[in-house]
């Protein structure tokens, strides 16, 4: 059983360094979480070994939880982009089985039929996820995404905000946001859904070309120089 003890960074990617060697994924995750819990493995994300903060957040993609999403955070702007990239990726998969377990199965049955194009189909799945589960932020983004690929705006501008007021650095959510009020007009407050967005994920290099351009636009508007 794990225990609360610290873990050595060292021992610790010297432990998973045979697993990721061998793409024994399954036998990574028997052997995390037989050794440590995912607070332990959130407390390395502060180590100053940058071989240890990424394959923590690897470890935390795998068996973390929401409860210790925070801590991951700050790694979206760690100064190495593999250890960035790492968290990105770590907090999305958190994310994605954040509900209860019908509600996550609910989301994935959705994000196929998004995925082969049945966006309709695929919001009747994220319907029944919030159904099952309201507090799971991911499926109101992910009917977000859906309801913007029908063109129902107003729809997903509802679903990025509930998914914004349950995870708060739903950096995802916050650009969907800011792409709504871009597609209607309303530059200023998507600029300012984008810049938050970027506040907690500096790494999202569509959204900060999105917010030079805005920028841009809206000097040009006001005054005509942008010098």
């Amino acid at each position: 059983m794990p225990t609360s003890a610290h873990i050595n960074p060292t021992d610790f990617v010297s432990a998973i360094k045979p697993y990721l060697r061998g793409q024994d994924l399954s036998g990574m995750v028997d052997m995390i979480q037989a050794r440590w819990d995912h607070k332990q493995i959130a407390d390395l994300f502060a180590s100053a070994d940058c071989d240890a903060r990424k394959v923590a957040a690897l470890a935390f993609g795998l068996v973390g939880a929401k409860c210790c999403l925070t801590k991951l955070v700050p790694l979206l702007g760690d100064e190495d982009p593999v250890v960035a990239q790492m968290a990105e990726h770590a907090m999305w998969s958190v994310w994605f089985r954040s509900g209860t377990p019908d509600a996550n199965h609910q989301v994935c049955r959705g994000t196929r039929a998004l995925g082969r194009g049945d966006t309709e189909h695929a919001i009747e799945h994220f319907s029944r996820a919030i159904e099952l589960d309201p507090q799971f932020a991911e499926a109101y983004n992910q009917r977000a995404i859906a309801n913007f690929l029908l063109e129902r705006f107003e729809d997903c501008v509802g679903d990025c905000r509930k998914a914004v007021e349950l995870m708060p650095f739903h950096f995802g959510a916050l650009a969907g946001l800011g792409h709504c009020h871009a597609h209607d007009g309303r530059l200023v407050p998507a600029l300012k859904c984008y810049e938050k967005a970027l506040a907690i994920n500096p790494h999202l290099d569509d959204v900060r070309q999105t917010v030079n351009e805005l920028r841009e636009r809206l000097c040009l508007l006001r005054d005509g120089d942008c010098e």
